[in-house]
């Protein structure tokens, strides 16, 4: 199984960071059965993120032909609720640090990338994962409605807004979506991930190896509903 987890200017360095380590971890856990890497939809780059101007290279370009799985991250910068920023600056101008982390995730819509992604989310081979406000670039795209999903908790309201059914949740698996909460949950989404594709005796080795475990219930639409308490 080959992922791509894509970089775009802002992108939050924790969410591609903690993901990848785990992915890479199990690929060399499972002699070779997973790989990963970093690209964007621009393809080979350095992308520079939304903390403090840190760098990681893409070293190729998103290509559906080569991803079984690919892997959205949210942005970093300054916290504000949507309808705190200023419509015209969302899509508008150059990139530039101390952005509001919805003038960022929006701009990603000016690119390839929601074209991509929506080629992704109709390929029935291809899996989309998403952390944090990887999610609510997915919904802003369109590409979400009616389905199940998470984000971080500031986004809920968002996801819910653009037609996808908001879960409050660590990790949701909605079969080829599988999205994860704040930002430290991109440990937990890539530990299930590897649960989910190579079986739990690889996920608990890496789980050990990190000496971190997996936090919370993966909500899947599965069983009885739950009576209020």
């Amino acid at each position: 199984m080959h992922i791509q987890i894509v970089l775009f200017d802002g992108f939050d360095p924790l969410d591609v960071v903690a993901p990848y380590e785990v992915l890479y971890a199990g690929g060399t856990a499972s002699g070779g059965s997973l790989s990963v890497e970093l690209v964007s939809a621009e393809g080979p780059r350095e992308v520079v993120s939304g903390t403090g101007g840190l760098v990681l290279r893409a070293i190729g370009a998103l290509d559906l032909n080569q991803a079984d799985m690919v892997l959205v991250p949210g942005a970093s910068g300054r916290v504000g609720e949507p309808g705190e920023v200023p419509e015209e600056a969302v899509g508008a101008g150059e990139w530039k640090q101390d952005e509001f982390i919805p003038v960022l995730l929006g701009r990603t819509l000016t690119t390839e990338l929601p074209t991509l992604l929506g080629q992704a989310m109709d390929d029935p081979d291809t899996t989309v994962a998403a952390v944090c406000g990887g999610s609510l670039i997915l919904a802003m795209a369109g590409l979400l409605e009616g389905r199940h999903a998470t984000t971080h908790h500031m986004g809920l309201d968002m996801l819910d807004a653009t037609g996808a059914h908001a879960v409050s949740a660590r990790i949701v698996d909605d079969g080829d979506l599988i999205t994860g909460a704040g930002v430290t949950s991109g440990l937990d989404l890539g530990l299930y991930l590897l649960e989910r594709e190579l079986g739990p005796r690889i996920a608990h080795a890496v789980e050990e190896l990190f000496a971190h475990e997996r936090r919370g219930t993966v909500w899947r639409a599965q069983g009885p509903a739950p009576a209020a308490f």
